[in-house]
């Protein structure tokens, strides 16, 4: 997904195109072009100031992607910035995907005026991005704050990260489907008439009342709960910040985290700490953050 923002935050224009679709990293930046680029030479190049990107394991320091697990093509470091700035000869500048979230939800979103706060990206994989004393956490190597590759169960679930039991592979859009999978062989569901079991059917499930369902929401939230109580203990954020299709589910899966939260946050965190959906639409955090970074 891309969009093209002007001085005041607003999207102008947008557009997205199949980033798994592309086999190579070559191929990507062709589809990129392909897209981009009449919009570009619509405006005028002479209009703009940089491409900003958030990208899975981006590397804010380096400009580079450095083998993102979710990504074919870039399980290995992939120079984006420096190929992509090449490509439309405009200024560029990488970060992770969840890091662009969070700046765009700083300045426009939820956590505006916030400057201790945590984003949480639920989607194929579970980003992060950690905002304390109102500047983002990079960390030495420009790779801080991947929470959804800390272990949430030891030697748990396989991860593309090449680690067992990661959080993402629990709390994301697939983890919540591989939860799902395991345990329909031995119970009654809805879910066992359907073709396709995605985060959206499991959730359409827990709205009809289904027990499995809501149970897949309840350990799903426990996962995320306790894993979040234990990242306040490191920042101390006055907000965390949920976003992302899995947080579209609304009470089913915020209910279980704000029940496991406070079952497992340390008392002198306590009542201290909102967890809230997203202010922005989902389409729009990304690119609005991806934009601030020029």
């Amino acid at each position: 997904m891309w969009g093209i923002v002007d001085k005041d935050g607003r999207i102008i224009k947008r557009n997205s195109f199949k980033t798994f679709e592309s086999k190579h990293f070559e191929d990507f930046l062709l589809a990129l072009q392909n897209s981009l680029q009449p919009s570009i030479d619509e405006i005028g190049e002479e209009n703009f100031e940089g491409i900003g990107i958030g990208a899975p394991n981006g590397n804010f320091h380096t400009g580079c992607i450095e083998f993102a697990p979710n990504l074919a093509w870039a399980n290995k470091i992939i120079p984006l910035a420096e190929e992509v700035s090449k490509k439309f000869k405009l200024e560029t500048v990488v970060t992770n995907d969840a890091n662009a979230a969070a700046i765009g939800e700083m300045k426009f979103g939820a956590a505006k005026g916030v400057d201790d706060f945590i984003m949480i990206t639920l989607g194929t994989g579970v980003g992060s991005g950690f905002v304390s004393n109102g500047q983002l956490i990079y960390g030495h190597d420009g790779l801080a704050g991947e929470l959804g590759h800390t272990i949430a169960i030891r030697d748990g679930r396989d991860c593309g990260c090449g680690r067992k039991g990661c959080l993402e592979t629990y709390t994301s859009a697939t983890g919540i489907v591989r939860t799902a999978l395991e345990k329909l062989s031995d119970t009654h569901s809805i879910l066992k008439s359907e073709a396709n079991i995605n985060s959206y059917t499991i959730f359409q499930a827990a709205k009809a009342g289904d027990e499995l369902a809501l149970e897949i929401f309840d350990f799903t939230g426990k996962i995320l709960g306790q894993s979040l109580a234990d990242a306040v203990a490191i920042t101390s954020p006055s907000m965390i910040i949920i976003f992302g299709g899995l947080a579209q589910a609304g009470k089913y899966i915020f209910d279980p985290i704000q029940k496991y939260f406070d079952q497992n946050v340390l008392k002198v965190y306590k009542d201290k700490v909102k967890i809230v959906p997203s202010l922005l639409k989902a389409n729009d955090v990304a690119i609005l953050g991806a934009a601030a970074l020029i």
